[in-house]
């Protein structure tokens, strides 16, 4: 291996050069130190110093961006927000897509909300526009002014020239061939006083009232009604004070057809060229004929035939009649109570007289007023009157031509007081004020026909007519199955004395207050049929706006549907189909037999009459 030579230097050359070198070394490492203490100094302020200030922005803005994104997402605007940004461009572009898509989030809602809300009230404003283009919503949006006691319940009053009402009345004396009219005329319709000799009566509002008054009656009551209105475009329904059953009075006996039908014509033709008419065809209008519904509805234009075609005219077929008797059969006319010979001017009379029924001693268990029908055949009052006779508990007051009791009010309201039950077999037609004058009595009615009260008066009595009366087919009396004395004496007391309770509390609503006065708070028998009236024009109203119709509506089951309950709009079979299917023609009538039922009827005023 080869061996790199030494070198070697003299002692000479070391003494000579020695303070020059050493002068060199102390140089040389002063620079060195030098350079550490910069380098140092450097390292410490410039590279340490920028870390600290890195970590010292680091930490404080990210709070301050988290921060601003949970205010911008509660409260600020995307340009506050956008202020507060990390100087880190990856914390700045997370923060601002978090930032981006909540803005775009809340800005989404906050437009689709501003966006939704135009539309909805473009659509409420389009909605009403449509309603508006209703002639009648005025009318239907009184009732949501909760601070007018009269919203939805205002009554329009047709001014109707004289010659349909009140000439009628002065020529009172043409009304009837057996009756003097005016006598009944007077005191608003409800005719002289009568006196209380044997006290059967209290002793005010009682009057000796034709049972055939009630569309005078009816007129005068309207005159007292708190909601009437000059304005028939907020009016609920429209009343015609037509009287309709003095009309046809006048001219039953020895006038032809033309004569008969002369003044509907002319009330027709009136009615339909006034603007209220062309609101609704005439459906919001009702009017009152106190006669039985067949003396308006004449099948034939033959002179024998019976009554007038009123309600068989076809702008009458839109109006809503209110008669005593209504036909099963038909859906413009509607049962009203026949007028009793009690009118009260005030609660308390009412009250007084329903608490002195309560208290009253009956010592018959059943009674009947009233007369044979010896050329009907299908009659049972035969059999009724037979009964009666027979039994110890039975009352009967017999009527017949000439003097009788049953023409005396004091006479029959007697018996009435004194009996549990009253028997209500049919009239001359379905129907007899006898029902009603029985139930001011505190009387429980005892019906053999539905047609004589239950389909009858739906709007005034109860559709539970077990609760406050007894039924007993006809044929069980016509074919003798049925003792009327053990059939009511089966009924237990404390059923009777609910059952007469609730006879008892119906009085109100079966009565006519005097015209001249007004009730405080009870309804009578006015209140009751104006309020149902109101209740239907307002129903059809609504099912008009709503689209409703009743395509299926078969008008011949009319009295199925005026006993159907609340919701229900569909008919099927009945258990009383057997009383209401006698043969009828076209019209839905039981042609010649209410005709028949209809002179019955005049026969036996001229009776009473006698």
């Amino acid at each position: 291996m080869r061996r790199r030579p030494t070198t070697t230097i003299l002692p000479e050359q070391m003494d000579k050069g020695m303070p020059k070198n050493q002068q060199t070394r102390l140089c040389f490492l002063a620079s060195l130190s030098a350079l550490f203490w910069v380098l140092l100094l450097y390292f410490h302020f410039v590279v340490l110093g920028n870390s600290n200030v890195d970590e010292s922005v680091q930490l404080t803005t990210i709070p301050v961006a988290t921060q601003s994104h949970i205010t911008s997402v509660i409260t600020s605007p995307p340009e506050v927000t956008n202020l507060a940004k990390s100087p880190y461009p990856e914390l700045n572009k997370e923060t601002s897509l978090a930032q981006s898509s909540e803005e775009k989030e809340t800005s989404h809602a906050q437009s689709s909300k501003e966006k939704e809300t135009p539309d909805l009230e473009m659509k409420k404003e389009s909605h009403d526009r449509e309603l508006d283009n209703y002639p009648f919503m005025r009318a239907l949006r009184t009732v949501e002014n909760k601070s007018d006691p009269c919203g939805g319940r205002y009554i329009y009053v047709h001014d109707l020239p004289p010659r349909f009402n009140e000439d009628m009345l002065k020529e009172c004396k043409s009304l009837s061939l057996w009756t003097n009219m005016c006598t009944f005329t007077s005191n608003a319709g409800l005719g002289p006083p009568l006196e209380n000799v044997e006290g059967v009566f209290s002793n005010t509002g009682w009057y000796a009232t034709n049972q055939f008054a009630v569309d005078v009656i009816f007129s005068n009551r309207m005159k007292q009604y708190d909601c009437l209105t000059t304005d028939s475009s907020i009016a609920a329904a429209i009343f015609v004070p037509f009287y309709a059953g003095f009309d046809i009075a006048r001219y039953l006996w020895g006038y032809n057809i033309s004569v008969r039908d002369a003044a509907s014509l002319n009330l027709v033709d009136w009615l339909m060229k006034r603007p209220e008419w062309k609101i609704m065809g005439g459906k919001d209008h009702f009017l009152v004929a106190g006669r039985i519904t067949w003396d308006f509805r004449r099948l034939t234009d033959l002179e024998s035939d019976w009554g007038n075609k009123l309600l068989f005219l076809p702008a009458a077929k839109n109006m809503s009649m209110l008669v005593v008797e209504s036909s099963p059969w038909n859906a413009n006319d509607f049962g009203i109570p026949y007028p009793t010979y009690f009118h009260p001017a005030k609660d308390t009379d009412v009250l007084i007289w329903q608490d002195r029924m309560r208290k009253l001693e009956r010592k018959w268990l059943f009674s009947f007023a009233g007369a044979p029908r010896p050329g009907n055949t299908k009659s049972i009052r035969g059999q009724i009157i037979d009964q009666c006779r027979t039994s110890k508990v039975g009352k009967l007051l017999e009527c017949d031509f000439g003097e009788s009791k049953c023409h005396s009010p004091s006479s029959i309201m007697q018996m009435f007081q004194s009996s549990l039950f009253c028997l209500q077999p049919q009239g001359d037609s379905y129907t007899r004020r006898s029902a009603f004058d029985s139930m001011l009595a505190g009387c429980i009615p005892v019906f053999f026909h539905p047609g004589s009260a239950y389909t009858q008066y739906t709007w005034h009595l109860p559709k539970n007519f077990s609760s406050y009366s007894v039924f007993i087919p006809e044929d069980d009396i016509r074919k003798r199955n049925v003792s009327i004395e053990e059939r009511l004496g089966q009924i237990p007391p404390e059923q009777v004395k609910a059952m007469r309770e609730e006879v008892i509390s119906l009085i109100p609503r079966l009565i006519y207050a005097d015209p001249r006065s007004k009730l405080e708070t009870l309804k009578d028998a006015f209140d009751v049929a104006v309020q149902a009236v109101i209740g239907k024009v307002t129903k059809l109203r609504k099912d008009i706006i709503g689209g409703q119709t009743d395509d299926n509506f078969v008008e011949e089951n009319s009295w199925k549907y005026d006993l159907l309950e609340e919701g229900q709009r569909e008919v099927g079979p009945h258990e009383w189909d057997p009383f209401f299917s006698k043969p009828k023609d076209q019209n839905g009538d039981s042609g010649g037999s209410s005709a028949e039922a209809a002179k019955n009827s005049w026969k036996n005023e001229q009776r009473h009459q006698s």
